[in-house]
């Protein structure tokens, strides 16, 4: 089988007719981004969620189709402010959110269900995703990345009739402990409590342990200045029992992208089972674990080509 793929180079081994392989231009993070700053044409608002108000960045016409891009654990909406401009242009409607307790949503949390609870759990970020797809008027093409993708996953099995299509970035390949397959720091987080797994990867991300740019690692310093601790510490947590849905998945009639970076923190080769296991394609860009950053017109590109294809 030979797999696709943009740009020179070989093509990766293993590859299908499913897989699509980005190489070349894509490794690249600009480092004159203000990631503070509110791409222009875009507008920032509020939604009042089940667990409290939530902050948004949404762009593109009001009756273009819906697109929604969920961040991951200790990210943010402006995650996808490189991505955004791309898909308003082709008309469609994007919108991006704070998860609750993150940066501007760190006052959301699970003291403001009813009734009231102690943790965030998956049910509180799911309903969360839920009441946003509902107040959408229509079902929603939706890319959650990292933690968000099993957030995701879990709401497409509750509510299948709010998804267009789903897009797993960087998402946990495997059921189970999250971090079990994680070079180096796999080995410690199976017996590491959530507490300390959360604060060796805040510890990493404040020290740019991935250097990135140094616009990128002001913004991310000042955003964990907001973001509620507990919140980290729960989805960790979350994620060392990462719910099995593959067989839901693959008989879901909606079509599915699997987009990691080549060098992403779990091994390429669980990525590419997991996409066959739940019968998506897979889409490979050069870099670490946010093609969002350091390749987003070649992730807006495999974006609009799904969407196009629902």
């Amino acid at each position: 089988m030979t797999a696709t793929r943009s740009g020179p180079g070989p093509a990766p081994e293993g590859g299908g007719p499913l897989e699509r392989w980005h190489t070349g231009a894509g490794a690249r993070v600009v480092d004159v981004v203000d990631w503070t700053a509110t791409p222009r044409g875009a507008s920032r608002s509020w939604f009042d969620a089940p667990s409290g108000r939530l902050a948004t960045l949404s762009m593109g016409p009001e009756e273009g189709e819906s697109v929604l891009l969920v961040p991951g654990l200790t990210g943010s909406k402006e995650d996808f402010s490189l991505v955004l401009p791309g898909l308003a242009h082709a008309g469609l409607r994007a919108l991006s959110y704070d998860l609750a307790g993150q940066y501007e949503s760190a006052a959301a949390g699970p003291e403001h269900l009813v009734p009231p609870r102690a943790r965030y759990d998956y049910d509180l970020f799911v309903d969360d995703l839920v009441a946003l797809l509902e107040s959408r008027g229509g079902p929603s093409h939706v890319l959650g990345y990292s933690f968000a993708g099993i957030v995701a996953q879990l709401a497409l099995v509750r509510r299948p009739e709010l998804f267009s299509s789903l897009t797993l970035m960087s998402c946990p390949p495997r059921p189970g402990p999250g971090f079990r397959d994680v070079p180096v720091v796999g080995r410690f987080s199976v017996v590491a409590s959530s507490r300390v797994n959360a604060a060796i990867v805040v510890w990493a991300l404040r020290r740019n342990v991935a250097r990135v740019p140094r616009s990128r690692i002001r913004f991310v310093r000042q955003r964990f200045g907001l973001t509620r601790r507990r919140s980290v510490t729960d989805a960790f947590e979350l994620m060392q029992h990462t719910p099995d849905v593959r067989g839901i998945l693959a008989t879901a009639r909606l079509p599915k992208l699997v987009a990691v970076g080549e060098h992403d923190i779990w091994p390429l080769e669980l990525h590419r089972r997991f996409a066959a296991e739940i019968g998506a394609r897979l889409s490979v860009y050069p870099g670490g674990h946010s093609p969002c950053e350091t390749s987003p017109l070649e992730l807006t590109e495999d974006l609009l080509q799904l969407i196009r294809g629902a």
